[in-house]
């Protein structure tokens, strides 16, 4: 017997073994028979020809059971999956003129949607019934009532099995089911965390790793934490374990705030907030760090989701350069522009079409660049702001299924959706709300800072020396209330204004009223006058003064004087780019300032920065060696 397969089928039930891989969670082979609950409703369910509804909550692996399980079990039957949630009523069933065969004229004919006649054995997945619309609600009620759809009869297609799978949570659905005739039609249970495969799904996802640890934990929260850290958000938690990045980010944003991991008091008011404690146990349980930031985040998330074929969520303010990094590090890692929508003026029909086709069947057109087959990145900007609700219901199923119209995205690498939060500055920006269901599709979702986007260097690179001033008016004249209205687009139509001798105060954003954002321009007028400023430039002008100035400062006080200061802050501020055009100039100055300072330059740093200081610091030592520092 292959030692990787274990015979796990009843006689009488058709199922086939099912191919087993040791992990060192589970080095032994299950038991025969399916192991979960679910496994084994869906056994008793095809044998018997019964629709089959399944409740449970969100993220528990009630999807996933049936895609990982079908397979195995009925390797010669398809799973065809329908996100009820984002069905139209012409994506399942359309009258259409067709050429009768044997009279020759055009009759109206019924065509069922493709998915449906896969030509072979297949199982029916109706996910998030509850979800529909009315009219797909009652396509689908027919469907699991007497497996048909209109004029057609499901088994005669090949269909051997149909279950739905929905949450009762009225925060999600909004609807019950409640006709007695329909009910009385269908095998119902009531599902849990415990009830599914997920933790085998886990051990199979990550085979090195012993996760009974993580799984005792899990088990050890109280029922609110665990249905907050759904086996879905636990996945996406071991994801960012895997990757060296901090375990929170594997919590959702929900409605633009992180998921806490907060007990519930007696009278339902938030209790003690355990994110961190639960975070770090899971880290120490598979020997993982939990640090509290990474150097680069964006683009270490970008590059990461593009690597693993993630789908991740960033969410900032308006301006601070989120579209353009994707868009970069997308044309990076794939060699080609990113397939980009944006969701207030996406419609359906930019994303799929239900067409007859000649063999009288309903296909769905897709756009040419969800078809294409070279690797593509999907990018969602203005994620939290669809511009209806149909349009979002399809570009659910691509976020959840990586599929749209049940068709799967060739060649897929990631998807990046990017929103705004609901307020910013004190102001409630135009933005939906989720649900934790949503919220949690996503592996990573990050919260960018300005500061995290290298926009500095493309402002350098694209406008010289007029960019250097602003930037350094941006970073030192003005407070941190200052820098967050004064976005990057902000400083980009500061330059042009400037470069084109107009009035600067238009540059800012425009509250009404004859009210501008409420930041001075005074100091930038002065710097872009050339009033006496010091950056690196005037640094490298006067350089021999400076070694003097910093040599005194050195013998007066051991951590410096405010010359010491200044020096330490041009360094800290300038871009890469900059410092590199005064590597010399650098390297002088080094040796004058205290060792702590110089730390501070390569901890926590981006690898660039680091590089550079590496280089400045043996370039230091050269010129100490010949004399010259």
């Amino acid at each position: 017997m292959d030692p990787t397969t274990t015979p796990n089928a009843r006689p009488g039930q058709g199922g086939k073994p099912r191919r087993w891989k040791a992990t060192a969670t589970y080095p032994d082979p299950p038991q025969d028979g399916p192991t979960a609950k679910l496994e084994k409703f869906i056994d008793a369910m095809i044998a018997t020809g019964q629709t089959g509804q399944i409740f449970g909550e969100h993220g528990i692996g009630k999807t996933s059971t049936f895609v990982s399980y079908i397979p195995q079990r009925f390797p010669d039957t398809v799973l065809v999956v329908l996100p009820a949630a984002n069905l139209a009523p012409d994506d399942l069933l359309i009258n259409a003129p067709v050429r009768d065969d044997r009279s020759g004229e055009l009759v109206l004919r019924q065509l069922i949607m493709r998915q449906l006649v896969p030509g072979r054995p297949f199982v029916l997945l109706i996910d998030d019934s509850l979800q529909a619309g009315t009219t797909v609600q009652s396509q689908l009620m027919q469907i699991a009532c007497d497996w048909t759809l209109g004029e057609h009869d499901l088994r005669e297609l090949g269909c051997v099995g149909v279950f739905l799978t929905d949450n009762e949570s009225l925060a999600e659905t909004g609807v019950r089911r409640s006709d007695l005739a329909i009910l009385d039609r269908m095998v119902t249970i009531r599902l849990t965390a415990n009830d599914t495969a997920w933790r085998l799904a886990l051990a199979e996802r990550y085979p090195d790793w012993d996760l009974r640890e993580v799984f005792r934990l899990w088990a050890a929260l109280s029922p609110h934490l665990r249905h907050l850290l759904s086996p879905r958000t636990l996945q996406h938690v071991l994801d960012c374990a895997r990757a060296g990045f901090p375990l929170v980010w594997g919590l959702p944003l929900h409605n633009g705030r992180r998921l806490a991991l907060t007990e519930q008091g007696t009278n339902g008011e938030p209790g003690r907030d355990r994110t961190r404690e639960v975070l770090d146990g899971i880290a120490a349980a598979v020997g993982a760090s939990n640090p509290a930031t990474v150097p680069d985040p964006v683009r270490r998330i970008l590059r990461a989701a593009m690597t693993h074929r993630w789908a991740v969520l960033l969410q900032g303010p308006p301006g601070c350069g989120k579209t353009e990094i994707t868009k970069q590090i997308a044309r990076e890692e794939t060699g080609r522009e990113p397939v980009y929508f944006s969701l207030p003026v996406t419609n359906v029909e930019d994303l799929c079409v239900p067409v007859p086709t000649p063999d009288g069947a309903l296909e769905a057109m897709l756009a040419r660049s969800l078809l294409s087959p070279e690797p593509k990145v999907l990018i969602w900007d203005e994620y939290n702001r669809p511009k209806d609700k149909a349009t979002f219901a399809k570009l659910m199923e691509i976020t959840q299924e990586w599929t749209l119209a049940g068709r799967p995205l060739p060649n897929l690498r990631a998807q990046v959706a990017l929103q705004n939060p609901p307020y910013h500055l004190g102001r409630k920006m135009l933005v939906a709300s989720n649900n934790v269901a949503q919220a949690s599709r996503f592996t990573i979702s990050y919260e960018v800072q300005p500061e995290d986007i290298p926009a500095n260097e493309w402002l350098i690179s694209t406008y010289g020396e007029t960019a250097e001033t602003v930037l350094e008016w941006w970073k030192n004249d003005i407070d941190d209330e200052g820098r967050n209205w004064i976005t990057k687009r902000t400083l980009e139509r500061l330059i042009k204004l400037h470069r084109a001798d107009m009035p600067l105060e238009p540059a800012l954003i425009y509250l009404g009223d004859g009210e501008y954002a409420p930041v001075p321009l005074s100091a930038l007028e002065a710097r872009l006058a050339d009033r006496p400023r010091i950056g690196l430039a005037e640094l490298a002008d006067d350089c021999p003064s400076w070694e003097a100035r910093l040599s005194a400062a050195a013998e007066t006080a051991e951590e410096g004087t405010n010359d010491t200061d200044l020096v330490h802050q041009v360094f800290s501020n300038a871009e890469v780019s900059q410092l590199e055009r005064h590597l010399d100039v650098v390297a002088r100055l080094l040796p004058y300032l205290p060792p702590k300072l110089r730390a501070t330059y390569l901890v926590g740093q981006t690898p660039e920065r680091q590089r550079f200081w590496i280089a400045a610091l043996a370039r230091m030592a050269e010129l100490s060696a010949s004399g010259r520092g």
